[in-house]
């Protein structure tokens, strides 16, 4: 396994990477309705040999909804009023996304509780039951 994860150049000249321009809503004035500046970044992770597969596997559970069934994770950028920044934005996002799936999780070491912990368990057990046993209801003695 490489030692850190692709950066965003490298994932630009990547043939697993298609990029898709279209209209977008939000800042832009007039443009928005004439000019295609939003960015739709399809990356196939299912095929891509950037990735190794513990890596890959983190990274299609990160992404959520985010993946198709085809495999392939979306990224719609369209926060910049220009192709060139959204399409920029767009590939820093994916880049994180895959640092964040890089950073292998820190296995669990099992731990058991102390005894002081097991004894106020146990105290709070007996006190609780004290408790209810206090709001029973009284029998008089000769029944």
């Amino acid at each position: 396994m490489p030692a850190h994860p692709p950066s965003s150049n490298q994932l630009e000249r990547s043939p697993d990477i298609e990029l898709e321009f279209l209209r977008s809503s939000g800042p832009g004035g007039q443009n928005v309705n004439k000019l295609s500046t939003a960015v739709r970044l399809r990356f196939a992770v299912n095929t891509t040999p950037l990735l190794p597969e513990d890596v890959r596997r983190r990274l299609i559970a990160l992404a959520g909804s985010r993946m198709t069934e085809q495999g392939e994770m979306i990224i719609e950028a369209r926060r910049f009023r220009t192709q060139d920044r959204n399409r920029i934005d767009a590939l820093r996002r994916l880049a994180e996304f895959i640092a964040v799936a890089w950073q292998a999780p820190r296995p669990r070491r099992p731990t058991k509780p102390t005894r002081a912990a097991k004894q106020r368990r146990l105290d709070l057990k007996k006190r609780r039951g004290c408790v209810k046993q206090s709001r029973q209801m009284v029998r008089p003695e000769n029944e």
